[in-house]
């Protein structure tokens, strides 16, 4: 058990995906900040083939309704009611910049999930019934972020945008944000959240907690 630099308590019982990467910047690179939609729809592929239901939620946390997921097995505690709209955290990715060196940390909830936080989580044995072999799942991990850091460097950050995208909530999903309440509507050209107003205004969200309504 451990704290993070927020305050936030973390565990790490074995069965857990705990692992991380590096990625070297390279002169016309996408800006590094975006490293952090590339990792989640590499993970967000690793997982969702195990677990039906997973979606990203802004800007690199996997998230999962048990609904959607089938989980008719998990324990009534993974059943029960959620106020993050329905969904639960299932996985999260942490990025930190030293010189032109990133490091990627993801981790993911397959055996194990914590009990008695201050918000729903989950793991894909709750949700599935049996957890896969962490050592799979990190092989399989691996062969997704090259392949889509590959296509960053390549085809640039609008494709990972477009697919990021594709495995987030939806448009219109209800938001709150460091921005104020609104709806969900997409992402701008440089990746930030676009939070769209009651009167219709956008605003622009860089970076901090995003709660799903």
């Amino acid at each position: 058990m451990g704290k993070g630099r927020q305050g936030r308590i973390w565990v790490s019982p074995p069965g857990n995906l705990y692992i991380s990467t590096l990625v070297r910047l390279r002169p016309g690179d996408p800006p590094a900040p975006t490293l952090a939609l590339v990792a989640a729809v590499a993970l967000h592929e690793a997982l969702a083939a195990r677990v039906p239901g997973v979606r990203i939620k802004w800007p690199n946390d996997l998230i999962c309704s048990p609904a959607e997921a089938g989980a008719q097995s998990a324990p009534q505690s993974a059943l029960r009611p959620l106020p993050e709209n329905g969904m639960a955290k299932l996985a999260g990715i942490l990025l930190e910049r030293a010189g032109d060196v990133v490091v990627i940390g993801f981790g993911a909830n397959l055996a194990h999930h914590p009990q008695g936080l201050d918000r729903p989580v989950t793991s894909i044995a709750a949700l599935a019934g049996a957890a896969p072999d962490p050592a799979q799942v990190a092989e399989q991990l691996a062969e997704t972020f090259a392949a889509w850091l590959s296509r960053w460097r390549t085809a640039g950050l609008d494709a990972i945008r477009i697919a990021w995208l594709a495995a987030a909530h939806p448009i219109g999903t209800p938001l709150t944000t460091p921005e104020g309440h609104g709806t969900f509507d997409g992402l701008d050209q440089s990746g930030a959240l676009r939070l769209k107003r009651s009167d219709n205004s956008i605003r622009l969200v860089h970076a901090g907690d995003v709660f799903l309504l």
